[in-house]
């Protein structure tokens, strides 16, 4: 049985600046680091920074005073930025620079007198952040049914985001759904779904196309890595999200020609090696990467961290 490996896959700009945030501030200031919710949403990833000295909190107040405090990359609402500031504690931002683009479109549009729907996961950190930028005229839709049943105060008047991790497809049923209830509404400049979620969700339908099983390597929180299992379902093959190697049950492979590996946003390639050479002990392989879109962006890391 053949192993095709989507390309691209794993790590993004943003996951990788996050994770870099933490540890420089660990090596800078030592231990303990302070991170409020999980800087990525990965079991591993957030495992070593344990080991490490980080320490994972939902509540600012779990911060000591004076303390060394790192937002996820998801993003924070603005009052836990203000609660921040009032505990004198010394924070550093590891909000992807695309989610931060999100938080600036919804200020824009509220400072002009519009109201906006959020399109995304109730419950999501990056939602909550993003939500959380204004005091009002905010409305959250997860479906098209939502959409259908959305009442606003100002329909003239009317804008729409993203959560940065969606399905393209999803979303893009959901903006045609408000584009029909409201004619007039508007959306972002450029796309609020982020470049590596389209490039992995491209990559794993190309990967969904020559195979009968896809398995996605990713935590079963991490937004991203659920939708990637999503797409390939979607396309008529079985797919499967596993945290680690060890959870790949052998009875999947039985009646496959092909299996095809990919990964969430914020899953190292360490664990897709790991899956690999379990598949390959389960008699699959070799491995072959596909070609795929080619990444070179950069993030660069807060000025105190940056050396």
């Amino acid at each position: 049985m053949d192993i095709l490996l989507a390309n691209p896959r794993g790590f993004c700009a943003g996951v990788t600046r996050a994770i870099t945030i933490v540890e420089r501030a660990l090596e800078k200031f030592g231990a303990p680091v302070y991170v409020r919710h999980e800087v990525v949403h990965n079991r591993l990833v957030c495992d070593c920074l344990r080991a490490r000295g980080a320490v994972f909190v939902e509540e600012v107040a779990s911060v000591p005073v004076g303390g060394v405090l790192i937002f996820s990359a998801h993003g924070v609402p603005r009052a836990v930025r203000q609660e921040a500031g009032a505990r004198g504690l010394k924070v550093f931002d590891a909000t992807c620079p695309l989610v931060t683009k999100v938080h600036s479109e919804v200020r824009k549009m509220r400072g002009a007198a519009r109201e906006v729907v959020m399109i995304g996961h109730r419950g999501h950190p990056e939602v909550e952040g993003t939500m959380g930028q204004c005091e009002d005229g905010m409305y959250l839709v997860e479906t098209v049914a939502d959409a259908a049943a959305l009442a606003v105060q100002t329909p003239e008047r009317l804008s729409y985001v993203t959560q940065t991790t969606l399905s393209m497809d999803d979303a893009s049923k959901v903006v045609d759904a408000l584009r029909r209830r409201f004619p007039e509404i508007r959306g972002p400049k450029k796309d609020d779904i982020c470049y590596a979620t389209q490039n992995r969700q491209n990559a794993v339908k190309r990967l969904a196309e020559s195979c009968d099983l896809v398995i996605v390597v990713g935590s079963p929180n991490s937004s991203n890595s659920r939708r990637l299992r999503e797409v390939a379902a979607s396309m008529g093959v079985d797919a499967c999200l596993v945290d680690s190697a060890g959870e790949i049950d052998p009875a999947w492979l039985a009646g496959k020609r092909r299996v095809g590996v990919t990964a969430g946003a914020s899953a190292p390639e360490n664990l897709v090696g790991a899956v690999v050479d379990r598949l390959v002990q389960l008699g699959c392989g070799p491995a072959r990467a596909l070609e795929g879109a080619r990444e070179t962006l950069n993030f660069p890391l807060p000025g105190e961290l940056a050396s």
